[in-house]
Protein backbone atom coordinates (compact mmCIF):
# COMPACT_ATOMS: atom_id res chain seq x y z
CA UNK A 1 0.00 0.00 0.00
CA UNK A 2 2.65 2.21 0.80
CA UNK A 3 4.70 1.83 -2.18
CA UNK A 4 1.86 2.21 -4.43
CA UNK A 5 0.66 5.72 -2.65
CA UNK A 6 4.35 6.84 -3.79
CA UNK A 7 3.37 6.22 -7.52
CA UNK A 8 0.37 8.57 -7.06
CA UNK A 9 2.32 11.32 -5.37
CA UNK A 10 3.78 12.70 -8.91
CA UNK A 11 0.12 13.19 -10.82
CA UNK A 12 -0.84 14.91 -6.98
CA UNK A 13 1.75 17.77 -7.52
CA UNK A 14 0.17 18.68 -10.95
CA UNK A 15 -3.09 18.55 -9.43
CA UNK A 16 -2.38 21.12 -6.39
CA UNK A 17 -0.64 23.70 -9.07
CA UNK A 18 -3.46 22.94 -11.16
CA UNK A 19 -7.03 22.91 -9.60
CA UNK A 20 -7.49 26.53 -9.73
CA UNK A 21 -8.07 26.93 -13.47
CA UNK A 22 -10.98 24.51 -13.72
CA UNK A 23 -14.06 25.52 -14.91
CA UNK A 24 -17.27 23.54 -12.98
CA UNK A 25 -19.83 22.27 -15.62
CA UNK A 26 -23.29 21.18 -14.20
CA UNK A 27 -25.12 18.97 -16.31
CA UNK A 28 -28.99 16.86 -15.44
CA UNK A 29 -28.41 13.47 -14.88
CA UNK A 30 -31.14 11.32 -14.41
CA UNK A 31 -31.63 8.72 -11.45
CA UNK A 32 -32.39 5.32 -11.94
CA UNK A 33 -32.12 1.99 -9.75
CA UNK A 34 -28.74 0.95 -10.87
CA UNK A 35 -27.50 -1.30 -7.64
CA UNK A 36 -28.06 -4.67 -8.62
CA UNK A 37 -28.05 -5.39 -4.42
CA UNK A 38 -24.83 -7.97 -5.02
CA UNK A 39 -22.62 -5.06 -4.29
CA UNK A 40 -22.03 -3.99 -7.11
CA UNK A 41 -23.69 -1.40 -9.54
CA UNK A 42 -25.83 -2.97 -12.60
CA UNK A 43 -24.52 0.14 -14.58
CA UNK A 44 -23.25 3.32 -14.50
CA UNK A 45 -26.34 5.31 -15.75
CA UNK A 46 -25.52 8.30 -17.65
CA UNK A 47 -22.19 9.10 -15.34
CA UNK A 48 -19.92 8.82 -18.05
CA UNK A 49 -16.60 6.51 -18.46
CA UNK A 50 -13.08 6.76 -19.45
CA UNK A 51 -10.54 4.58 -20.43
CA UNK A 52 -7.59 3.10 -17.69
CA UNK A 53 -4.16 2.45 -19.22
CA UNK A 54 -4.24 -1.36 -19.26
CA UNK A 55 -0.45 -1.06 -18.04
CA UNK A 56 -1.35 0.57 -14.79
CA UNK A 57 -4.19 -0.50 -13.79
CA UNK A 58 -3.33 -1.29 -10.56
CA UNK A 59 -2.00 2.08 -9.75
CA UNK A 60 -5.30 4.27 -10.45
CA UNK A 61 -6.79 5.70 -7.69
CA UNK A 62 -9.96 3.36 -6.37
CA UNK A 63 -12.88 4.52 -4.70
CA UNK A 64 -13.32 2.14 -2.17
CA UNK A 65 -16.66 1.76 0.21
CA UNK A 66 -16.95 0.38 3.56
CA UNK A 67 -19.89 -2.63 4.01
CA UNK A 68 -20.61 -2.47 7.28
CA UNK A 69 -23.28 -3.87 9.90
CA UNK A 70 -25.65 -1.75 11.65
CA UNK A 71 -28.31 -2.23 14.39
CA UNK A 72 -32.03 -1.03 13.75
CA UNK A 73 -33.04 1.24 16.79
CA UNK A 74 -32.37 4.90 16.32
CA UNK A 75 -31.91 7.42 13.25
CA UNK A 76 -29.21 6.91 11.01
CA UNK A 77 -28.92 4.92 7.89
CA UNK A 78 -26.13 2.40 6.82
CA UNK A 79 -23.02 1.38 4.56
CA UNK A 80 -25.09 1.71 1.12
CA UNK A 81 -26.66 5.19 1.99
CA UNK A 82 -25.80 7.44 -1.78
CA UNK A 83 -24.39 4.26 -3.34
CA UNK A 84 -23.73 4.39 -6.10
CA UNK A 85 -24.59 8.08 -7.93
CA UNK A 86 -21.96 9.46 -5.04
CA UNK A 87 -19.10 6.58 -5.85
CA UNK A 88 -19.65 7.59 -9.28
CA UNK A 89 -19.72 11.21 -9.38
CA UNK A 90 -16.77 11.49 -7.12
CA UNK A 91 -14.70 9.45 -9.36
CA UNK A 92 -15.48 10.81 -12.24
CA UNK A 93 -14.68 14.39 -10.63
CA UNK A 94 -11.13 13.43 -9.64
CA UNK A 95 -10.59 12.13 -12.82
CA UNK A 96 -11.70 15.27 -14.55
CA UNK A 97 -10.55 17.85 -12.38
CA UNK A 98 -7.23 16.88 -11.15
CA UNK A 99 -4.18 14.63 -12.74
CA UNK A 100 -4.97 11.73 -10.82
CA UNK A 101 -5.63 8.62 -12.49
CA UNK A 102 -8.87 6.88 -11.10
CA UNK A 103 -10.57 3.37 -11.61
CA UNK A 104 -13.96 4.37 -13.27
CA UNK A 105 -15.39 1.72 -10.99
CA UNK A 106 -15.41 2.23 -7.35
CA UNK A 107 -15.64 -1.06 -5.41
CA UNK A 108 -17.22 -2.04 -2.41
CA UNK A 109 -14.67 -3.74 0.53
CA UNK A 110 -15.25 -5.01 4.10
CA UNK A 111 -13.30 -4.49 6.63
CA UNK A 112 -11.92 -8.72 7.50
CA UNK A 113 -11.08 -8.51 3.49
CA UNK A 114 -6.90 -8.71 2.83
CA UNK A 115 -7.57 -6.56 0.02
CA UNK A 116 -8.58 -3.41 1.96
CA UNK A 117 -4.89 -2.67 2.06
CA UNK A 118 -4.88 -2.54 -2.00
CA UNK A 119 -6.22 0.85 -1.21
CA UNK A 120 -5.06 3.40 0.64
CA UNK A 121 -8.19 5.53 1.12
CA UNK A 122 -11.76 3.98 2.55
CA UNK A 123 -15.27 5.69 2.87
CA UNK A 124 -17.64 4.96 5.30
CA UNK A 125 -21.12 7.10 5.77
CA UNK A 126 -23.88 6.98 8.22
CA UNK A 127 -21.79 5.27 11.22
CA UNK A 128 -25.24 6.27 13.15
CA UNK A 129 -25.90 2.61 14.01
CA UNK A 130 -22.76 1.30 12.91
CA UNK A 131 -21.75 -1.84 14.34
CA UNK A 132 -18.24 -3.60 14.61
CA UNK A 133 -17.68 -7.14 15.26
CA UNK A 134 -14.43 -8.02 17.29
CA UNK A 135 -12.55 -9.30 14.06
CA UNK A 136 -13.33 -5.43 11.93
CA UNK A 137 -12.09 -3.61 15.46
CA UNK A 138 -9.10 -5.84 14.61
CA UNK A 139 -8.77 -5.12 11.19
CA UNK A 140 -9.30 -1.65 11.02
CA UNK A 141 -6.74 -0.84 13.85
CA UNK A 142 -4.23 -2.77 11.32
CA UNK A 143 -4.84 -1.19 8.42
CA UNK A 144 -4.77 2.59 10.06
CA UNK A 145 -1.97 1.83 11.90
CA UNK A 146 -0.01 0.66 8.34
CA UNK A 147 -1.19 3.43 6.76
CA UNK A 148 -4.55 3.30 5.22
CA UNK A 149 -6.86 6.34 5.45
CA UNK A 150 -10.61 6.20 6.62
CA UNK A 151 -12.39 9.03 5.81
CA UNK A 152 -16.48 8.86 7.74
CA UNK A 153 -19.19 11.24 6.59
CA UNK A 154 -22.73 12.08 7.04
CA UNK A 155 -24.22 11.30 10.78
CA UNK A 156 -26.04 14.28 12.40
CA UNK A 157 -26.81 15.18 16.24
CA UNK A 158 -25.88 14.10 19.58
CA UNK A 159 -26.87 10.16 19.02
CA UNK A 160 -25.46 9.19 16.02
CA UNK A 161 -22.08 10.60 16.70
CA UNK A 162 -22.08 8.75 20.18
CA UNK A 163 -22.82 5.72 18.50
CA UNK A 164 -20.18 6.23 16.09
CA UNK A 165 -17.38 6.93 19.09
CA UNK A 166 -18.23 4.10 21.12
CA UNK A 167 -17.44 1.96 18.25
CA UNK A 168 -13.97 3.67 17.15
CA UNK A 169 -13.08 4.03 20.91
CA UNK A 170 -13.00 -0.03 20.44
CA UNK A 171 -10.94 0.40 17.61
CA UNK A 172 -8.41 3.06 19.59
CA UNK A 173 -9.31 2.72 23.16
CA UNK A 174 -6.16 4.87 23.55
CA UNK A 175 -6.45 7.37 21.33
CA UNK A 176 -9.56 10.06 21.29
CA UNK A 177 -11.06 12.32 18.29
CA UNK A 178 -9.87 15.29 17.91
CA UNK A 179 -11.03 18.83 16.36
CA UNK A 180 -9.19 19.62 13.44
CA UNK A 181 -8.78 23.30 12.80
CA UNK A 182 -9.51 25.19 9.89
CA UNK A 183 -5.53 26.27 9.80
CA UNK A 184 -4.17 22.48 9.43
CA UNK A 185 -3.83 21.86 6.01
CA UNK A 186 -6.24 18.58 5.32
CA UNK A 187 -8.36 22.42 4.58
CA UNK A 188 -6.19 24.02 2.33
CA UNK A 189 -3.62 21.67 0.31
CA UNK A 190 -5.27 21.82 -3.08
CA UNK A 191 -8.77 24.27 -2.54
CA UNK A 192 -7.65 26.98 0.06
CA UNK A 193 -10.96 27.01 2.45
CA UNK A 194 -12.18 29.79 4.33
CA UNK A 195 -14.28 27.79 6.44
CA UNK A 196 -15.05 23.94 7.68
CA UNK A 197 -17.59 23.24 4.99
CA UNK A 198 -21.25 22.39 6.16
CA UNK A 199 -23.69 20.43 3.52
CA UNK A 200 -27.49 19.27 4.04
CA UNK A 201 -28.89 16.54 1.90
CA UNK A 202 -30.27 17.57 -0.91
CA UNK A 203 -33.77 17.75 0.45
CA UNK A 204 -33.04 19.27 3.62
CA UNK A 205 -31.30 22.47 1.58
CA UNK A 206 -33.07 25.66 0.96
CA UNK A 207 -32.66 29.42 0.84
CA UNK A 208 -35.12 31.78 3.12
CA UNK A 209 -34.68 35.56 2.99
CA UNK A 210 -31.02 35.51 1.42
CA UNK A 211 -30.27 32.59 3.86
CA UNK A 212 -29.26 29.65 3.34
CA UNK A 213 -30.00 26.45 5.46
CA UNK A 214 -27.02 24.04 5.57
CA UNK A 215 -27.79 21.63 8.37
CA UNK A 216 -30.11 18.98 8.93
CA UNK A 217 -32.45 18.78 12.30
CA UNK A 218 -31.93 16.65 14.61
CA UNK A 219 -34.31 15.97 17.91
CA UNK A 220 -32.63 17.35 20.96
CA UNK A 221 -29.30 18.66 19.25
CA UNK A 222 -28.24 21.65 17.52
CA UNK A 223 -26.90 20.19 14.48
CA UNK A 224 -26.18 23.88 12.96
CA UNK A 225 -22.42 23.53 13.59
CA UNK A 226 -20.11 20.82 11.62
CA UNK A 227 -17.35 19.28 13.13
CA UNK A 228 -13.99 17.86 11.75
CA UNK A 229 -12.35 15.44 13.73
CA UNK A 230 -9.13 13.42 13.30
CA UNK A 231 -7.83 10.11 14.56
CA UNK A 232 -3.77 10.46 14.36
CA UNK A 233 -1.32 7.97 15.17
CA UNK A 234 2.21 8.66 16.87
CA UNK A 235 3.46 10.82 14.08
CA UNK A 236 0.40 13.37 14.11
CA UNK A 237 -0.66 11.61 10.88
CA UNK A 238 -4.59 11.96 10.30
CA UNK A 239 -5.87 8.02 9.95
CA UNK A 240 -9.52 8.47 10.86
CA UNK A 241 -10.91 11.42 9.56
CA UNK A 242 -14.56 12.67 10.94
CA UNK A 243 -16.81 14.74 9.33
CA UNK A 244 -19.72 15.07 11.67
CA UNK A 245 -22.75 17.33 10.97
CA UNK A 246 -22.31 17.25 7.78
CA UNK A 247 -23.16 15.28 4.40
CA UNK A 248 -20.28 15.27 1.34
CA UNK A 249 -21.09 11.91 -0.20
CA UNK A 250 -24.93 14.32 -1.12
CA UNK A 251 -22.97 16.49 -2.40
CA UNK A 252 -21.27 14.44 -5.22
CA UNK A 253 -24.13 11.84 -5.39
CA UNK A 254 -26.72 14.76 -6.15
CA UNK A 255 -25.19 16.92 -8.39
CA UNK A 256 -27.11 15.93 -11.15
CA UNK A 257 -30.71 16.47 -10.17
CA UNK A 258 -30.43 20.23 -9.26
CA UNK A 259 -28.60 23.35 -10.72
CA UNK A 260 -28.59 25.26 -7.54
CA UNK A 261 -27.60 22.77 -5.03
CA UNK A 262 -24.81 21.68 -6.89
CA UNK A 263 -23.43 25.10 -7.46
CA UNK A 264 -24.02 26.33 -3.97
CA UNK A 265 -22.97 22.75 -2.75
CA UNK A 266 -20.90 20.56 -4.69
CA UNK A 267 -19.03 23.40 -6.35
CA UNK A 268 -18.50 25.12 -2.89
CA UNK A 269 -18.60 22.64 -0.52
CA UNK A 270 -17.89 18.93 -1.27
CA UNK A 271 -15.85 18.51 -3.88
CA UNK A 272 -13.12 21.17 -3.09
CA UNK A 273 -12.87 19.79 0.40
CA UNK A 274 -13.37 15.93 -0.99
CA UNK A 275 -10.43 16.48 -3.36
CA UNK A 276 -8.48 18.14 -0.51
CA UNK A 277 -8.87 14.65 1.90
CA UNK A 278 -7.96 12.56 -0.90
CA UNK A 279 -4.89 14.31 -1.50
CA UNK A 280 -3.74 14.35 2.32
CA UNK A 281 -4.64 10.63 2.16
CA UNK A 282 -2.26 9.85 -0.76
CA UNK A 283 0.80 11.86 0.40
CA UNK A 284 0.74 11.08 4.13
Amino acid sequence: MMARRSLWMAGLIVLMLGTSLLAWQWQRRGRGSRWSGSGTPSDRGDVPMWDVDKDFVRDTFTFARVRYDSHYSGRGGDWATDYPDCDFNFSLRLQQLTALKVNPWPVIVSLTEDRIFDYPFLYMIEPGRLMFSDEEVVALRKYCLRGGFLMVDDFWGDDEYLNFYEQIKRVFPDREPQEVPLEHEIFHCVYDLKEKPQLPSIHAAYESGGRIVTWEPRSGSDTSIPYYKAIYDDNQRIMVFICHNTDLGDGWEREGENKWYFEEFSVKKAYPLGINIVTYAMTH
